[in-house]
């Protein structure tokens, strides 16, 4: 059955509507609205009557087109579809659409190799294929790239028609950095495409510049009553042209680019470059030189890193220092992956030996963040290097990069209840020749000093009041020292004796085990960890290389104390 454009522009604004499940449809509703449309599409007033729309519903819910829409009413006056999901969008084409479609390919075929329509042959092509396989069932010729889960395609006309009209919207949007979503009033000047995914173009109210938003981010879009903006400035034509991808910067200078891809890889680079402007500058046994001139944005970097190591930056110095940089947290990444079955050996070292180290916790870049956190921190606040303590209350800041996923893992590993419940940081400066001889740790922070039995030894230092606890609490708990800095021998490294860590002992017998056993030196890595018993028997070595050696320590446990009795700090993962 032919369906003329009218009544098409009809069915797609009821279909429309009727996916919108956050309103309700009446059908004066409906007729409003078809009104609305035909006025956008026409430029003129065209009367809907209230038979027009009721026979187009029961078009739609009829087999004629091929829609049969489960349109039904509810509360005796609301239209919805039954089927959440549904559009007439989704429908099969009818035999009769199949062959105006093959009609019109046949007429698009026939312009095929003019240069003016040269653009349009893979178009035709997608059409042409789809067009075989909807009237012959049979599988598809042709593989084209495509996104069957992008998000966002449905907004490409109605953003077509508003850019072909100068209309302004009312755009509510939620990018992946954005907590929530936000409603702006936009100018959309352009529609890009890039890597299958498409950008709207154009002007936000009150903001400077021109912005690009993924049409998979967008949420809604409803007509705006304010005059559209236009930005005289915009070159639809240029403003892509010494770019790859999407993200422009007007105040960056285009700059040369000079890279060498490998001799097994030059030819994909060389059939498909990067950019328009890219040429070949050299070429020798190994490899061949090319040169493209373009900005210095994301894209650039990415498809950069795409080839991995069979391309290298020649210039500019901050391109190649940037993807030097992205490589190394690239292995970063991997080196601190932390495995189950490493866990459950962890788990065991500390059962027996009562001590382990995990040398990569951290990546380099969280390292290199707490360090100048910190570091800035005490420069202002003219802290304590020695013992910094409570130092999260201190700088909370640190949390997020602290307990990262790395350290939750490892911590509920050890123990699935425990809390953090002190936190203290040490940085040993060059200048600085301290150890401390063989100890066990055994105070914990609290509070306030409530005498209770079995508690024993209560201190005060820096308003922090420390006590020892029975010899359950201590068993019931753990530390991990997270190294900022490298840990050997010589700048000062914990000394272990393993597996003395099974009860609390006295002088006595510190003195002997420590003089008759041989010492596990805990060299550790920055952006390692080393995780102790308290009642492991620990020193730390004499330094003899002055070199800076930060530490943070961490101390958990699952126990709660008695008698109002409550831990100075108590923080849950």
């Amino acid at each position: 059955m032919a369906v003329n454009k009218n009544a098409l522009i009809r069915y797609k604004t009821i279909d429309k509507c009727l996916q919108n499940k956050y309103r309700e449809w009446t059908l004066d509703n409906l007729i409003e609205a078809c009104s609305d449309a035909l006025y956008e599409y026409e430029g003129k007033d065209i009367d809907v009557s209230k038979r027009t729309v009721q026979l187009d519903i029961q078009m739609m819910r009829s087999d004629k087109l091929g829609y049969n829409a489960p349109i039904v009413v509810y509360n005796r006056k609301f239209y919805k579809y039954e089927e959440e999901d549904y559009s007439i969008t989704n429908s099969p084409i009818s035999n009769q659409d199949l062959t105006k479609l093959s009609e019109a390919v046949s007429f698009l075929k026939q312009f095929q190799g003019f240069s003016h329509f040269k653009e349009l042959g893979s178009m035709v092509q997608k059409l042409e294929d789809h067009v075989y396989t909807q009237k012959t069932h049979e599988k598809s010729l042709i593989d084209f790239e495509k996104n069957e889960n992008l998000k966002g395609l449905d907004f490409l006309d109605e953003l077509y028609q508003y850019i072909l009209k100068k209309q302004a919207i009312e755009l509510t949007y939620r990018s992946f950095k954005a907590r929530s979503e936000s409603t702006f009033t936009f100018y959309p000047y352009l529609l890009k495409e890039f890597r299958n995914r498409w950008f709207i173009i154009g002007k936000k109210t009150n903001a400077e510049g021109i912005l690009n938003l993924a049409l998979d981010r967008i949420i809604s879009i409803e007509k705006s009553t304010k005059p559209y903006v236009f930005d005289a400035t915009f070159d639809s034509e240029n403003y892509y042209k010494d770019v790859i991808g999407v993200s422009v910067s007007p105040q960056l200078k285009t700059e040369q680019v000079i890279l060498y891809v490998v001799h097994k890889h030059a030819p994909y680079v060389e059939t498909k470059p990067f950019h328009y402007s890219q040429h070949v500058i050299d070429r020798d046994n190994y490899g061949v030189t090319f040169a493209l001139d373009v900005q210095h944005n994301f894209e650039l970097e990415k498809e950069i890193l795409g080839l991995g190591e069979n391309i290298k930056v020649i210039a500019p110095e901050r391109l190649r220092r940037n993807i030097k940089e992205r490589l190394y947290h690239a292995i970063d990444t991997y080196e601190t992956e932390i495995t189950e079955k490493g866990l459950k050996a962890v788990k065991k070292q500390i059962e027996f030996k009562g001590f382990t180290i995990l040398n990569y916790l951290y990546t380099k870049r969280e390292v290199r963040k707490l360090k100048s956190k910190l570091d800035a921190y005490i420069k202002q606040n003219d802290e304590k290097t020695f013992g910094m303590r409570a130092v999260l209350k201190k700088m909370p800041e640190l949390k997020p990069i602290l307990f990262n996923r790395n350290l939750k893992k490892l911590v509920r590993s050890m123990d699935n209840t425990a809390f953090l419940t002190k936190a203290i940081y040490f940085d040993k400066q060059p200048k600085d020749n301290w150890y401390v001889t063989w100890h066990q740790d055994v105070p914990i922070n609290v509070l306030s000093r409530i005498d209770t039995d079995g508690y024993k030894s209560w201190t005060t230092k820096d308003g922090i009041i420390g006590v020892r606890p029975p010899e359950d609490i201590s068993k019931n708990s753990f530390s991990i020292r997270i190294h900022l800095d490298d840990t050997t021998e010589n700048n000062g490294a914990l000394k272990v004796i393993g597996g003395s860590h099974k009860k609390r002992l006295n002088d006595d017998e510190i003195k002997l085990i420590s003089e008759h056993s041989i010492p596990f030196s805990c060299e550790v890595n920055s952006g390692g960890v080393q995780v102790l018993k308290p009642l492991l028997l620990h020193a730390s070595s004499k330094s003899k290389a002055q070199k800076r050696r930060r530490v943070l320590h961490l101390e958990f446990s699952s126990i709660e104390l008695p008698n109002g009795l409550e831990y100075a700090e108590k923080e849950l993962l």
